[in-house]
């Protein structure tokens, strides 16, 4: 068997470990296996790289490539280790950015190191591969920058909205039509340049005009951006694996964010457009009356005498830590005979089945983890709700406001349960900057403070509640 012949076996073997790898990450139970299918693909796939690669180059050569997926595999392997659950929604936009700075870096390589033996009708798709290679990677990359600084709270999470944002983001992809045109008929360094700049310009500006409230759309968005990029450079390279790679990831991600649309009542051209059609998100700072307070002794009574609980968790929980102590608390209240669910909004925190992780991290059953369409004609028969951390995904606005930035995506009704109990540092607005009226109403109560340490007050006033109580002295028997 030919090195040759042996890469391409192992491709194949590799690009059935990745489809095994999605399978098993498209459910809970399963999901481990699937990340281990996929660490075992992606072994398998450098190896044969590395090995094909070996036929053609200096010892010198593949020292360097040794050096570098080393290099590379010891960074991947720090930032995995020191990554906190909250922060994963951030690598995941900057492992794209990644990604498309190399499609991109391809894209000119395949320019500047056109293969002699390539004429005619060949090299003018050789030469589109290109333009359209960097095109992709470039807008991947900028736009990955951008979702990244804005999950990681560096940049406000309201939507850029420039004068004709709509026009400038279709000039643009005509401009890139325009050039490709161009450069398959008479390729120049000046049109090669002039597409990145395009590209990165688009890139920051599409994501940039994306409220918050839709940024787990973008994160998958942006998955599919990679997945393509990867393809572009898979043909470019003449690598069959890394189109097989780049299709599935482009088509899954691309679905994903499909899904998340329809379960935010988004449209899926207006996201991936830059927020076309859609309204910009501001502040809504006014004055909508007086909040109740609760302290934890009182929230730890109200749950001590509830039939039924629902635990809506959101990305407080996840910057919080809480989900072990909230993993507990669903346990003690199991055990005094209270019914606890948990209902998952889809796009509660900053990435797609961010709580559904977190929560499995903590052990809490599978079984009380129901999606928003499974619970939400529930709440209305349910004694006590806690928000945890959440905000936009129970914003009552979103059905009773029209005008609302929010307006038409389904959230969680906990406002029609008998009590609510909303567990929040401050008043402020969420994170689309959106103010919420259910913080306002007459059956909810603010918790204040870290949302860990007040669940972990609860578990102790639950603990005093079961404590019996001391005899007074001089009391007769």
């Amino acid at each position: 068997m030919t090195t040759d012949t042996a890469a391409q076996a192992a491709y194949v073997v590799a690009a059935l470990l990745f489809i095994l790898s999605l399978a098993g990450l498209s459910q809970h139970k399963t999901s481990r296996s699937g990340v281990v299918w996929g660490i075992a693909g992606m072994v398998v796939a450098l190896t044969a790289t590395v090995g094909l690669a070996s036929r053609s180059i200096t010892a010198s050569g593949l020292v360097l490539i040794v050096v570098a997926t080393a290099l590379g595999a010891g960074i991947g392997l720090w930032r995995a280790r020191v990554v906190e659950m909250t922060g994963m929604p951030e690598l995941i936009a900057i492992m794209h950015s990644l990604v498309g700075l190399a499609a991109a870096f391809v894209g000119w390589n395949g320019y500047l190191d056109v293969d002699a033996e390539l004429s005619g009708s060949l090299l003018g798709i050789h030469h589109a591969e290109v333009f359209i290679g960097v095109f992709i990677g470039a807008v991947t990359f900028t736009g990955s920058v951008v979702a990244y600084l804005k999950l990681s709270a560096r940049i406000n999470s309201r939507p850029l909205t420039l004068p004709g944002k709509h026009v400038l983001n279709i000039a643009a992809l005509v401009a890139f039509v325009g050039l490709t045109v161009a450069f398959v008929v008479r390729p120049g360094m000046g049109l090669l340049i002039a597409v990145t700049v395009i590209a990165l310009a688009l890139g920051a500006h599409l994501v940039a005009s994306i409220g918050g409230g839709d940024m787990p759309v973008v994160v998958s968005m942006l998955n599919s951006y990679s997945g393509w990029a990867a393809a572009a450079s898979g043909f470019l390279l003449a690598n069959n694996l890394l189109i097989v790679t780049g299709a599935l990831v482009g088509s899954s991600g691309a679905y994903l964010s499909y899904i998340m649309c329809k379960a935010m009542n988004r449209s899926f051209i207006s996201v991936i457009a830059g927020g076309f059609g859609t309204p910009a998100a501001s502040a809504d700072d006014d004055e909508q009356g007086e909040h109740r307070e609760i302290n934890a002794e009182e929230t730890a009574e109200l749950l001590g005498n509830a039939t039924s609980v629902i635990i809506t968790p959101g990305y407080g929980m996840a910057v919080a830590q809480a989900q072990y102590p909230v993993a507990e608390l669903a346990r003690k209240l199991r055990d005094r005979g209270v019914e606890v669910r948990f209902g998952i909004h889809p796009v509660a925190g900053r990435l797609p089945g961010h709580m559904n992780v977190l929560l499995a991290e903590a052990n809490v059953p599978y079984d009380i983890v129901l999606e928003m369409d499974e619970i939400n004609d529930d709440f209305a028969a349910t004694s006590v709700v806690l928000v945890i951390g959440a905000n936009d995904t129970v914003n009552p606005a979103a059905t009773d406001n029209p005008s609302s930035p929010i307006a038409g995506m389904p959230v969680l009704h906990v406002w029609e349960a008998a009590n609510v109990i909303v567990f929040k540092r401050s008043m402020a607005a969420g994170y689309a900057g959106v103010q919420n009226p259910l913080f306002f109403r007459e059956n909810t109560q603010m918790l204040f403070g870290d949302a860990r340490q007040r669940v972990e007050d609860i578990l102790r006033g639950l603990d005093s509640l079961d404590a019996p109580v001391p005899e007074m002295a001089g009391t007769s028997r």
